[in-house]
């Protein structure tokens, strides 16, 4: 058995947020691709008209794009997901407001009230399926950095855990020592909040 079970390949040492600031464009892509289905599951959540959701979708990463740069992390309590959410919320109610104007025969007033009722609940406790899409934020952020490990390193933190399995059952699998299928957890895990800094605890 080996004590060495590959590294990382290529990371980053700034974080995703960090990148994101400063116009870095494969940065803003794994943003949208991050968050993207949250914002579209609190749009959807709001029983919007289809054609409604997909430009106040639109509208929500054109606001983020604009300020993110003014976003900060001061105290324990702020997440980018809780100054997302205000901006889904604000144009929600930009839309309201504009409806008000030019009435639709769905979606509206009513929209924006189920809205807000989903953000009361979630500051009792988050619902179910609020929490099953946290987790597939979670999952997406792994997949954003499963492409810079070796496979056997991928492998013995998945294994590890996401399904679990003891760390000597998966190292006598993977011909490593069980000291290195540890190690290869704490790298991934390290570099996975090392991206997320600043927008999840990870």
């Amino acid at each position: 058995m080996t004590d060495s079970i590959g590294t990382t390949i290529g990371s980053t040492s700034s974080s995703l947020l960090t990148r994101a600031k400063a116009h870095d464009q494969e940065a803003w892509q794994r943003l949208t691709r991050l968050y993207g289905p949250l914002v579209d599951f609190w749009l959807r959540q709001a029983k919007l008209q289809p054609a409604d959701t997909r430009d106040i979708f639109q509208e929500v990463f054109k606001a983020v794009a604009e300020g993110i740069g003014s976003f900060r992390k001061d105290r324990p309590g702020d997440r980018f997901r809780g100054w997302l959410r205000i901006i889904v919320r604000n144009k929600i109610a930009d839309h309201v407001r504009r409806q008000g104007v030019h009435p639709v025969a769905a979606g509206g007033s009513e929209a924006y009230r189920q809205f807000q009722e989903i953000e009361g609940r979630g500051a009792r406790t988050e619902d179910r399926k609020e929490l099953d899409a946290l987790q597939q934020l979670r999952l997406r952020a792994l997949e954003l950095i499963q492409g810079e490990f070796e496979e056997r390193t991928w492998q013995a933190f998945w294994r590890v855990t996401a399904e679990g399995q003891a760390a000597k059952d998966v190292a006598q699998d993977l011909g490593v020592t069980a000291s290195a299928v540890r190690l290869a957890k704490s790298r991934v895990l390290r570099r996975l909040r090392e991206e997320m800094e600043g927008l999840e605890e990870m």
